[in-house]
């Protein structure tokens, strides 16, 4: 399998192993990415970190025909093209929180892996591109979401019709990666960024999760009505009696996410 998960207690790793071929995804492994997203949110773990193994995160698609199949015209190539948008929606949807550990290169869909986590970690010898039209290609995998939502539209402009690579520092200077340390670090600062979020509610990141991503498109009293509804439920459950308690004793919380 070129997909490893290991769990270190409340914590999931899922590890793309292809080093060959800098971790590209092959032809099968976007329902794979798929069944692994699912697994996770079906799972006891309450944080997934993605890595890649050998040195870089993820080269994008596999494009080398000697990987498998490719679209024999048009119609073909719109169902694979659907899995591919599949694996990003289904990414986007985890209602747990996710963390992306970016060393190397992680271009073109790899990239869209990256950024669709919600933070990313990245190593200073990380370089992120959106390579598609250096390869006769348009955005994929939510990309076009992704970039400017992160960036602003002049920079996903930019780098989107140039196809240029994008160093960690600039990454992080323009909102595209949340820290960035040296690649002997990496690992241990996404346990950092994965331990802090296990002292959050997990009902109440739910809707914190789904009220950020969805406030590009509400307006400021479609934003409040649905805090209200979110937190009327937050309101109702153990965790946030759990929450005033273990404040008002000066402990640390045990939510059970209900």
């Amino acid at each position: 399998m070129w997909l490893e998960t290991e769990d270190r207690g409340p914590v999931r790793r899922l590890w793309l192993n292809r080093p060959f071929r800098k971790n590209a995804i092959p032809p099968e492994g976007w329902r794979e990415l798929q069944e692994a997203f699912s697994a996770f949110e079906s799972s006891s773990q309450r944080v997934l970190v993605i890595s890649g193994r050998g040195g870089d995160f993820c080269a994008g698609a596999d494009l080398d025909p000697s990987a498998g199949p490719r679209s024999g015209g048009v119609v073909d190539a719109q169902r694979r093209m659907k899995v591919v948008g599949d694996t990003a929606v289904a990414l986007h949807k985890l209602t747990k929180p996710t963390v992306a550990a970016v060393d190397g290169v992680a271009v073109g869909a790899g990239m869209s892996l990256a950024l669709g986590c919600d933070v990313v970690v990245a190593t200073r010898r990380a370089r992120f591109s959106a390579i598609f039209a250096r390869r006769g290609l348009s955005l994929d995998m939510g990309l076009s979401w992704l970039l400017p939502r992160l960036a602003g539209a002049q920079f996903a402009k930019e780098i989107a019709l140039s196809g240029r690579m994008v160093p960690a520092a600039e990454a992080m200077e323009r909102g595209l990666v949340w820290a960035v340390v040296d690649p002997d670090r990496l690992e241990e600062r996404a346990a950092e960024v994965a331990e802090g979020f296990l002292a959050g509610a997990p009902v109440a990141q739910m809707f914190i999760k789904q009220g950020l991503d969805r406030s590009w498109e509400l307006s400021l009293e479609e934003a409040t009505a649905w805090e209200g509804q979110s937190q009327s439920i937050c309101l109702g459950t153990d965790d946030h009696r759990e929450g005033v308690a273990s404040f008002l004793q000066k402990r640390p919380p045990r939510f059970r996410g209900r």
